[in-house]
């Protein structure tokens, strides 16, 4: 009779740990096949941003094949992570139009507009994992990246070092961007965070932020506005590769 119950506890555990890894798998085949969908749409952005709309168009039509295997794949199975998130339900149902409108965007020549609509879906993609508690890298580069955004005001902004508050702002915008890259860094995978183009973005970075300090304390602008070049350009390649 302890035999049989000790068979029924294995097997009761076994099922367990089988659907488990059954829900893990879902959303590791998931995040797989969203990175395949994002990746293109970042190729896409980055080529909005320098006016190559042809290329650009390219990596959408990509995409829109991309985005087509991920809803065949999942429609009706929805990983466990993702269940009762209406931001999912709002992706899947929205992505494919929204990738059609933006190329329609691109053939009218409005490439600001089809780079607003590439952008609002790395936001949204993000949104929805966040609200099923999920944070993965992709997430925590955008963070950086508007870190960034409100840090690179002080290049068109050059800052106005007698105001009261201007050398802490400085120096606040620059150490959170700081902090969000440490975290970044943190919680890369091993291969990620031993990539050489990883290394060279993220510590290219905290050096140029190691600058900082000294343009303020000498109020020297030139540097800032220098160091702030250097960082945008480490900033927009992070997200191109690994955003």
């Amino acid at each position: 009779m302890s035999i049989c119950k000790n068979l029924s506890v294995v097997t009761a555990v076994c099922a367990i740990f089988t659907a488990a890894s059954a829900l893990a798998g879902d959303l590791s085949n998931f995040n797989e096949a969203i990175e395949k969908v994002a990746a293109h749409n970042r190729v896409a952005t980055n080529y909005l941003r320098t006016g190559n709309a042809d290329l650009a168009a390219i990596e959408l039509d990509d995409m829109r094949g991309a985005w087509s295997k991920l809803t065949k794949r999942f429609e009706g199975k929805t990983p466990d992570a993702f269940a009762d998130n209406a931001l999912y339900s709002d992706l899947l149902q929205n992505t494919a139009g929204k990738i059609d409108k933006t190329l329609g965007l691109i053939d009218s020549g409005d490439l600001p507009g089809a780079a607003k609509e590439t952008i609002d879906f790395r936001e949204k993609l993000s949104a929805m994992r966040r609200a099923s508690g999920l944070y993965l890298l992709a997430d925590c580069v955008l963070d950086a990246n508007k870190a960034m955004d409100d840090f690179f005001v002080y290049k068109t902004n050059l800052p106005q070092w007698g105001d009261k508050g201007v050398k802490a702002d400085v120096q606040s915008k620059a150490a959170i961007y700081g902090y969000l890259l440490h975290r970044c860094d943190a919680m890369a995978t091993p291969a990620v965070k031993a990539d050489p183009e990883f290394r060279r973005l993220v510590d290219g970075a905290h050096n140029g932020l190691s600058f900082v300090p000294q343009a303020v304390s000498n109020e020297d602008s030139g540097q800032l506005f220098r160091v702030l070049i250097e960082l945008r350009s480490f900033d927009n390649l992070l997200f191109f590769r690994f955003g």
